[in-house]
């Protein structure tokens, strides 16, 4: 089959075609024939980095998928031949991924994609919002009326935890850097903007939140520097939810407001094998919320087929992306 390897670690990305295999399948185990899959900030981590959960090259990455089930091994539950899936499955560690006309996939970790919407739409899902769905629903908890900051509203993330922040009846506000994604956030849901270059963290708060003196949950999907303006922006005893806690920092705020920080991490159930259920449950309860007009996917209006992989990296990397970068394969 026709495929894309990565062949070397390193700061430019060196995918090269190839000619590999069909995947055997394993019991518990479903054959995807790979419509699209796109391309997520820890795809260029893990190619940029060679984390622990990095791959033996060459190899196939592309961890989010959507397509139609080829083979269903014993065990793999309800899934059969012919069946429209998406989920985020592979392209680390041992597992191989979507950059692949076929992708072998454990069948607890995808869903039936939204029937709403096109393959290269459900591509751009599944990490993304499971990762919003563990940091809003799971570890903060959000209630109705709690106010929500989400950083980089316009991101892969923050556009999907904005949507299920109000979808669970938050009041939600969304960083942005132009006046155009602040028109987008607000699209999406989300109640205020704050572009981030124009106005200081203490005189956000002060016009979003008044006299409470802070957000009850702030989803930063940033990291780095923006963490402490996170712990600022935060009000006592509230909640930071962050998906990059890759650096020191300073804690002292965390202290003083006796914060509570929620370190986020989506890929450990692929990693250590513990609870891939709930992965998919999660896909299922978010193609519902889709096909209830509660959840929809902002894609980069750039197009990439599966020959265009590295320029789709690099492109991701600049910074210009809005919304997903989808690759199709099919």
């Amino acid at each position: 089959m026709r495929a894309q390897l990565l062949h070397s670690f390193g700061d430019s990305p060196d995918f090269r075609p190839g000619d590999i295999p069909k995947p055997e399948i394993e019991p518990g185990q479903v054959l995807i024939r790979v419509a699209a899959t796109s391309v997520n900030p820890v795809d260029i981590k893990i190619r940029r980095l060679a984390p622990f959960f990095a791959p033996k090259l060459p190899w196939v990455m592309g961890m989010d998928v959507a397509g139609v089930v080829e083979q269903a091994g014993t065990g793999a539950g309800h899934f059969k031949p012919g069946d429209e899936v998406y989920g985020c499955a592979g392209g680390l560690l041992d597992m191989p991924g979507a950059l692949a006309q076929y992708m072998p996939a454990d069948a607890r970790l995808i869903a039936k994609k939204p029937a709403s919407l096109t393959m290269r739409q459900a591509a751009a899902l599944p990490l993304v919002t499971i990762t919003a769905w563990e940091a809003l629903y799971e570890r903060a908890d959000i209630k109705p009326g709690q106010n929500v900051l989400v950083h980089a509203g316009t991101g892969g993330v923050g556009h999907v935890a904005l949507q299920l922040a109000k979808a669970r009846g938050a009041r939600v506000s969304a960083t942005v850097s132009s006046p155009d994604k602040a028109k987008l956030v607000k699209s999406l849901g989300a109640h205020e903007a704050v572009n981030y270059r124009e106005e200081t963290v203490e005189a956000y708060v002060q016009r979003l939140t008044g006299e409470r003196k802070g957000f009850d949950v702030v989803f930063d999907t940033v990291g780095g520097a923006n963490l402490e303006a996170s712990f600022q922006a935060a009000r006592l005893y509230g909640q930071v939810t962050c998906t990059n806690i890759r650096a020191s920092h300073d804690l002292i705020l965390v202290h003083e407001k006796a914060l509570t920080l929620h370190a986020v991490f989506m890929l450990l159930p692929l990693i250590y094998g513990q609870g891939r259920e709930h992965h998919g449950a999660v896909l299922r309860m978010a193609a519902a919320m889709v096909d209830a007009g509660q959840l929809t996917p902002l894609i980069d209006p750039a197009v990439f087929g599966l020959d265009d992989i590295n320029q789709a990296h690099s492109f991701l990397e600049s910074g210009r992306a809005v919304g997903k970068v989808v690759v199709d394969v099919a």
